[in-house]
C-alpha cells in the first residue's frame, strides 16, 4: 500500500492515551506559551494527580531530554509523539523525574514509562501540567478530537485521522 505523509492511503487513525491519571485541557489552555499558541504542534494538556508516567502512543522511543523532562515517539504511521513533563521543569535538571526507557526502544501504548514527582516540581515553583503534542502535525492534514475531563492514564483522550 502506497504511503501518503506517513499513512497508509486507506484511513488511518490513531488514538493517543492519557499519560497520566488527571485533568485532559485543551492545548490552548496550557500556561506555556509554545505549546499553547501551537507552535509545537497539535495536542492536549494533562493536569497530572499522579506521577506515573505512560506513553501515549506505541512507537519507538525518539527523544529523552537529558534533563528527562521529555520524550519523544514515532509511530508506525509516522506520528512524532512528544510529551513535556511539566512546564519550565528543564530547570529541575532531571530532578523529579526517573525514567525507566531508553532512547531507540520500542514500546506498546500504556507502557509505563518512569515517574515525576509531583510535590518536588510544585515545591520548586513549577506547573506538572503534562503536554502532549504531534510535533510533525504541521507537516500533515490531520483532525484532531479531543475529549477533555477527568481521566486515568492509559484511556483514548484524542483521536487523530488523516484527512
Amino acid at each position: 500500500m502506497a504511503l501518503m505523509f506517513g499513512f497508509k492511503k486507506k484511513s488511518s487513525k490513531i488514538e493517543l492515551l492519557a499519560p497520566s491519571d488527571g485533568a485532559v485541557i485543551d492545548l490552548s489552555d496550557t500556561s506555556d506559551p509554545v505549546f499553547s499558541t501551537g507552535a509545537m504542534g497539535i495536542g492536549f494538556g494533562l493536569e497530572p494527580t499522579d506521577g506515573s508516567i505512560y506513553a501515549p502512543v506505541a512507537g519507538k522511543v525518539t527523544l529523552i531530554a537529558e534533563t528527562k523532562h521529555a520524550i519523544g515517539f514515532e509511530t508506525s504511521d509516522g506520528l512524532q509523539v512528544l510529551i513535556h513533563l511539566g512546564i519550565d521543569t528543564v530547570e529541575l535538571k532531571g530532578r523529579a523525574f526517573q525514567l525507566d526507557v531508553s532512547q531507540g526502544q520500542r514500546v506498546q501504548a500504556h507502557t509505563k514509562l518512569g515517574t515525576m514527582n509531583l510535590r518536588q516540581i510544585k515545591a520548586a515553583g513549577y506547573k506538572t501540567t503534562i503536554l502532549t503534542v504531534i510535533t510533525n502535525s504541521g507537516e500533515l492534514d490531520l483532525d484532531f478530537d479531543l475529549t477533555t475531563g477527568e481521566t486515568q492514564s492509559g484511556r483514548s483522550v484524542a483521536q487523530v485521522t488523516k484527512k
